[in-house]
């Protein structure tokens, strides 16, 4: 499969107006701030807002949003397997606010981490921990050894099912999420 189209910061900035924007990072991440205008939508739940991104990609350019780049990468394979044509943002969020640009950030949300910032920190402590238990209990040293496996996996398949997983914690569900996703997915299909 071939690499989605990108746009950079600057190219998307200059033309917001022609896009349905649509972020697919974790609720709590979206909170936190995102493209003006983006409607959230969490690659988990990417499957069953197809009918709702045909209704809208019928009227106008999608552009799909992350924070790195990689999980808009991957939505728009997604989108692409249901004959659905959207470009992602080169950089992601970080890209975006990086060159000066603003995010909307609603008054009083919580800032949660980047999910990429959320593997590291747990991958790693995981190791930590799988050698520091693994001086008294040489076994646990597999544990280390399995999250580093993962991460090669992760890195091949360019996929991270600790990213799946963390996404699920509370921390990165804003309330009301399936709610606003219900709502989201309405306001696409009009």
């Amino acid at each position: 499969m071939t690499s989605p189209s990108a746009l950079s910061p600057a190219q998307v900035s200059a033309r917001l107006e022609e896009f349905t924007v649509v972020d697919v990072r974790a609720p709590g991440e979206y909170a936190g701030g995102h493209v003006p205008g983006a409607s959230n939508i969490p690659l988990d739940r990417l499957p069953e807002a197809v009918p709702a991104l045909k209704s809208a990609s019928a009227r106008g350019s999608l552009l799909v949003v992350c924070a790195s780049g990689v999980r808009s990468a991957r939505a728009c394979e997604i989108l692409a397997d249901a004959d659905i044509e959207a470009v992602t943002l080169t950089g992601g969020t970080s890209a975006w606010e990086s060159d000066g640009l603003v995010l909307d950030r609603p008054e009083g949300a919580r800032t949660t981490w980047p999910m990429e910032r959320q593997v590291r920190f747990a991958a790693g402590s995981l190791v930590v921990a799988g050698l520091l238990v693994g001086r008294r209990l040489p076994a646990a040293r597999w544990l280390s050894a399995g999250i580093g496996a993962g991460l090669v996996y992760s890195a091949v398949s360019n996929t991270c099912g600790l990213a799946a997983a963390l996404s699920k914690l509370p921390h990165n569900r804003a309330p009301q999420a399936t709610a606003d996703l219900d709502a989201t997915l309405e306001a696409l299909q009009r």
